[in-house]
């Protein structure tokens, strides 16, 4: 034989060892399944078949490990003499197979559906796919038969005639405890034997035959595991893999590799990929459950700390709301970047005061909630006047309101903005009455130096102090019902064109002789 027909046949060799893994693969995993079911019905006269079948099983798949290492060391010359040992050798635990199997369904017959007699015509399906397998050996000694080894489908067993002896669907009810798991393979036999053992842990298990098929499956649900074949033929493991942890919506979904490859190389490249872990086949009953088990619980964790940190998001965004409704834009800016004292001098601002004419007496008439709803309704739309006029809200003390401009930024046109700002709040109160009576209001306004800063730990509190406070205030407690009532230093620092009364010069208490107009 020349050195070209050699490779050749080599070459074959391999491929054959290859299709005939899956199958083989499939029979042992399917009957430690059947084992378990059997234990479960109390069926403890077929354990003993069953555990034949497993030996044979296990026979089978060692021989198949080393078919690649015989034939290459096997001289030319001796090869149709290897074929035709290789062959027996194969036989010799498939006849025990089918033979164990066959019984075991004739004694099974009686059976209701859905129990040992389906994956029993998974093994006898899968045993006889390896039988053609074997036949087609015979054609390596003299070249030929090289269409016999061509597969049927890409797993190495006809699926769409599994998927016929199953008699399954995915459709099967599914337990409401477990989690949601897609199997990607491309190999019928091993996507039914991962769904039915997984099945029976309490999942809810869905399967596709490729890297694509997976892909589509993963836009229409959501899952919390992946069982992800290597080797498929449109995409493999690794390209699939590397698409999941590209794409944000999937990038979290924990994959778990499956591959016949036990090679540090193979598990190295899946684990720099991002897979959480990696099996390989057949499966160790166990360790796939306590593999998925444990990646599951890493999924719940990680779902947990999902939430627990989007609870904490929507909170931080609830508590910014609200802190930049309690103060300055600019200052809650100072007080996130770190500043521990924040307080400014400011020389030109605009304070004002209004209060409320005779409160008391009215306070002491209505209803607390008539008084708080009314309260609130002027003071809400003061608070819109202030946004509106660009102008800062200071406080609230009781039944007065307090506002400034020209903080915490300053601005050229603070007077006339404040003015403008509190002809609009006396022109919303002519507008509302409730049973016929409305509140009436002071207005006082001061301009001049101020300092502003941010008081307080528990309750923030963003003030102004100074004497242009102090006069502002006395401003609006001598000033007129329904009226505006201005100093001279917030007159001459009005930039528009204003119809100013000059009303008097009063006296205030601790200040002296102060000019004052009425804004009409």
């Amino acid at each position: 034989m020349s050195v070209g027909n050699e490779f050749q046949r080599q070459a074959l060799a391999t491929h054959v060892a290859q299709r005939m893994a899956g199958p083989a693969q499939a029979i042992l995993g399917f009957q430690e399944l059947l084992l378990e079911q059997a234990r479960d019905l109390g069926l403890n006269h077929m354990l003993a078949d069953l555990e034949r079948i497993g030996a044979a099983a296990t026979q089978l798949n060692g021989f198949i490990d080393r078919l690649i290492d015989d034939k290459a060391n096997c001289p030319a010359e001796d090869a149709a003499e290897a074929d035709a040992r290789l062959r027996h050798d194969l036989r010799t635990p498939l006849n025990a197979i089918i033979g164990y199997s066959e019984m075991i369904l004739e004694e099974a017959a009686e059976l209701q559906p859905h129990t040992l007699k389906e994956d029993l015509g998974v093994i006898l399906a899968a045993a006889a796919e390896l039988l053609k397998q074997v036949e087609a050996i015979a054609g390596l000694s003299h070249g030929g038969a090289i269409e016999a080894l061509q597969p049927r489908d890409q797993g190495g067993l006809d699926a769409a005639e599994l998927e016929r002896v199953l008699f399954r669907t995915e459709q099967d009810a599914w337990p409401d405890q477990g989690g949601r798991i897609l199997v990607v393979d491309d190999v019928a036999s091993n996507r039914d034997l991962l769904s039915r053992r997984l099945r029976r842990e309490g999942h809810r298990v869905v399967t596709a035959d490729s890297g694509l098929s997976a892909l589509a499956r993963l836009t229409e649900q959501e899952f919390d595991l992946l069982l992800l074949d290597i080797l498929m033929p449109d995409m493999n493991g690794i390209e699939v893999l590397s698409r999941l942890k590209a794409d944000d919506r999937w990038r979290h979904v924990p994959v778990i590799m499956i591959s016949g490859l036990n090679e540090v190389a193979a598990v190295a490249r899946c684990i720099e990929a991002g897979a959480d872990e990696y099996l390989t086949k057949p499966f160790n009953p166990i360790l796939l459950r306590a593999r998925i088990n444990s990646t599951l619980e890493k999924k719940r964790w990680l779902d947990r700390e999902h939430r627990y940190l989007e609870r904490i998001e929507t909170e931080k965004r609830r508590a910014d709301s609200l802190i930049h409704a309690i103060l300055p834009d600019q200052i809650v800016a100072r007080l996130q970047g770190g500043e521990e004292i924040i307080a400014d001098r400011f020389d030109e601002v605009s304070i004002l005061f209004a209060d409320i004419v005779g409160f008391s007496p009215i306070a002491a008439r209505l209803p607390p909630t008539d008084l708080v709803r009314r309260l609130d309704r002027m003071f809400s739309t003061f608070d819109l006047l202030t946004e509106q006029h660009r102008v800062e809200k200071i406080k609230t003390i009781g039944d007065a309101y307090m506002a400034a401009c020209g903080i915490p930024e300053p601005s050229a046109d603070h007077a006339d903005r404040i003015v403008a700002l509190a002809k609009s709040m006396l022109e919303s109160l002519r507008d509302t009455a409730d049973d016929g009576e409305r509140f009436r209001v002071r207005i006082g306004i001061h301009s001049g130096p101020v300092v502003a800063g941010l008081i307080g730990r528990l309750r923030f509190v963003y003030d102004v102090w100074g004497e242009t406070v102090n006069i502002a205030s006395r401003l609006e407690s001598q000033g007129v019902p329904d009226c505006v009532q201005i100093s001279e230093a917030t007159r001459r620092a009005l930039r528009g064109r204003w119809a100013l009364e000059p009303r008097c010069v009063l006296d205030l208490k601790g200040i002296g002789r102060t000019e004052t107009y009425l804004v009409r």
